[in-house]
């Protein structure tokens, strides 16, 4: 009897593997969102909307009482309930009698340039995706004009954002067909409106890795030219539609990332507080440097406005990671930010549904669970946003 064991072919394993997850993630999909369904925004109660838009409840309720903006929904509780549309247009009728330019509609002025953040580590488990999708959808709800694109192949920011990219994605539509070296593509053409006033994004999906087989082959013919500047050269297509792009690049230091990086005026290093973590990131950031100084030396200004690093699934009572928040503090002082994204299981549960915490009513978590990982939340990306208007001189 031959007890040799039997050799499996990794391909037609992986192949088929590939195709059983795809279909019960089509399955999923289709439970959760029909063909003919697309992602909706939850409406916000008033305290949510005049917490968004800056102004006391009362004052919303006034505004409601004399017939101004938008009539709100009425719950079967007589409560009003307002859609992210509603608050958008009473943003915009509140800022025509504002005291100052800039209270409701924050975005840019005359001479401010674009934002462009870009979201990196090349560690898994670093939540770069998650702060990513959280901040465009943040700063979109209070008012800014926001363009999130997604670098990562993986395409989970895609997927938050109701795109499932092997379903709705067959014949192109990700940043590569804009930054592609063969008959790019107008990136106006592969950008999406979501179901969030404010938020367009460009989303991703495995053709990405194109641009990372293409750019060697480019180099090689002397065709590709300064290949980093090709992100950038395509968001100067759309620079007046936006204040701020973010870019959730992919965990790795390849073409994509070096391209990204050098489009971006700001950049955030998403750090889990361990110390495996902390090492890897030692590591990204050398990689980091030496990679910029090669593009530095071929003409690139790789000037920033800003770099920060966030700690991403921060748990406080953990002795470990609080030891090494604080050494992280010490080492780099206020390119910290000040808050950390917290742990929290209402963050990683609403992933499941492929929804932020924005999008989750609040009643789907205990109380307290909720409200503490949505102060968390706000604080990080309040945060950011205040570096943004530092940047444009309206803070100090």
């Amino acid at each position: 009897m031959d007890m040799t064991p039997r050799k499996e072919d990794l391909n037609a394993v992986v192949r088929a593997h590939s195709e059983q997850l795809a279909g019960q993630l089509h399955a999923q999909r289709e439970s959760l969102f029909p063909p003919d369904a697309s992602k909706t925004m939850r409406r916000f109660t008033s305290g949510e909307a005049a917490g968004l838009l800056g102004v006391g409840d009362s004052y919303l309720r006034k505004l409601h009482l004399d017939g101004k903006g938008p009539s709100p929904e009425l719950s079967p509780g007589n409560r009003r309930l307002y859609s992210a549309d509603d608050i958008q247009a009473l943003r915009v009728m509140l800022e025509k009698t504002a005291r100052n330019p800039g209270d409701y509609v924050p975005g840019r002025r005359a001479g401010d340039h674009l934002q462009t953040i870009a979201i990196m580590n090349f560690k898994g488990g670093s939540s770069k995706t998650t702060t990513a999708a959280h901040l465009v959808q943040r700063l979109a709800l209070t008012g800014y004009r926001v363009l999130g694109i997604d670098l990562d192949p993986q395409a989970s920011f895609t997927a938050l954002h109701g795109v499932q990219p092997e379903f709705d994605l067959t014949d192109g539509g990700t940043l590569y067909d804009a930054i592609r070296y063969d008959d790019p593509v107008p990136l106006r053409e592969v950008i999406r409106r979501t179901y969030i006033p404010n938020l367009d994004i460009v989303p991703g999906n495995l053709d990405l890795m194109d641009f990372e087989h293409d750019t060697p082959r480019a180099l090689s013919r002397g065709e590709a030219g300064l290949f980093f500047f090709r992100v950038r050269e395509a968001l100067e297509q759309v620079d007046d539609d936006y204040d701020v792009v973010v870019i959730d690049c992919p965990p790795q230091l390849g073409f994509l990332t070096m391209s990204a990086l050098s489009a971006a005026t700001g950049v955030l290093v998403t750090i889990h507080p361990e110390m495996l973590d902390v090492m890897s990131m030692s590591q990204f950031l050398r990689m980091t440097a030496d990679l910029m100084d090669v593009i530095a030396d071929s003409g690139a200004d790789l000037s920033h406005d800003w770099i920060r690093y966030l700690l991403t699934r921060y748990e406080p009572t953990d002795a470990p990671q609080t030891r090494i928040s604080a050494f992280l503090r010490t080492l780099y002082g206020e390119s910290v930010l000040n808050a950390p994204m917290l742990k929290s299981t209402a963050i990683s549960d609403a992933g499941l549904t492929k929804q932020t915490l924005y999008e989750v009513e609040r009643g789907a978590f205990t109380r307290s669970t909720y409200d503490r990982a949505m102060d968390s939340l706000n604080a990080v990306n309040d945060e950011i946003a205040r570096l943004i208007q530092r940047t444009w001189g309206r803070i100090e």
